[in-house]
């Protein structure tokens, strides 16, 4: 079901609806539009998702094709087995500590592989516990973690590289990630993967490219990422005349 009409099913079968929002960014128009739905369709619950993000909960099936065109924003993707979100701090942008522009590789992050399927879900951040973390240690340099967790399960993430750009941070999350897609079981998170495949063997393949499996997991990623597209646009074009229906009519004619 939730699948089928991409938002989280409630208790009481309506669904929740989370727009993207890169690091927690927003405009202020997409603030407002966000307010301006959620007094419009009575929305029983406004929340701070932990991804840094504004959930409106409790919204009809039948409500969501309107909910989605006027919110006008991407689809947050905070269902299913996939990328979901990409947390981040402000950043060298405004604070006094900040090492380097978080903000703006989470934008990178985010556009790049929101709504990638996997074998369980994804988050990322700039922290040590999520399944891929990164994080600025100065001059352009940042360090690359793996396999975290902080919900119910807790895990510190395991450092596997160290890297001098954004672009390869992008480049080695991708990589990783294809590889945990390719390799994981299902519904395996990275916190289980990670130490069950061994550190080791996982850099060698992704960093070093020692089983020469680098371009392969580079291109597949790719053709994900070409094949993605935003399952809120449905609200215009829905797959069946049904998807949205919170009652199908049956005929009583024999």
């Amino acid at each position: 079901m939730r699948g089928r009409v991409h938002g989280n099913i409630q208790k009481d079968g309506t669904f929740s609806v989370i727009p993207e929002m890169p690091g927690g960014v927003c405009t202020p128009d997409e603030l407002m539009r966000i307010a301006t739905v959620a007094v419009k369709y009575n929305v029983p619950l406004v929340k701070l998702t932990g991804g840094q993000r504004i959930d409106l909960v409790g919204i009809p099936k039948d409500d969501l094709p309107r909910v989605w065109t006027e919110l006008d924003m991407p689809a947050g993707s905070a269902w299913g087995k996939s990328y979901r979100t990409c947390k981040s701090c402000i950043g060298d942008a405004f604070c006094r500590f900040g090492l380097g522009d978080s903000m703006g590789l989470v934008h990178k992050l985010e556009k790049r592989y929101r709504g990638i399927d996997s074998p369980g879900k994804m988050k990322l951040s700039e922290a040590l516990v999520k399944d891929v973390g990164a994080v600025a240690i100065g001059d352009g340099r940042w360090e690359i973690y793996v396999g975290g967790a902080a919900g119910a399960h807790i895990r510190k993430g395991d450092l596997l590289t160290v890297v001098d750009s954004e672009e390869a941070v992008v480049a080695l999350a991708g990589r990783f990630m294809q590889y945990y897609r390719e390799n994981a079981k299902w519904k395996e998170r990275t916190y289980n993967f990670v130490p069950r495949i061994g550190l080791e063997k996982i850099r060698a393949i992704v960093v070093d490219d020692a089983e020469g499996l680098a371009a392969a997991l580079d291109a597949n990623m790719q053709a994900s990422v070409d094949g993605a597209y935003d399952p809120w646009k449905e609200a215009i074009a829905p797959k069946t005349a049904n998807q949205f229906a919170t009652l199908i009519p049956v005929s009583m004619e024999s």
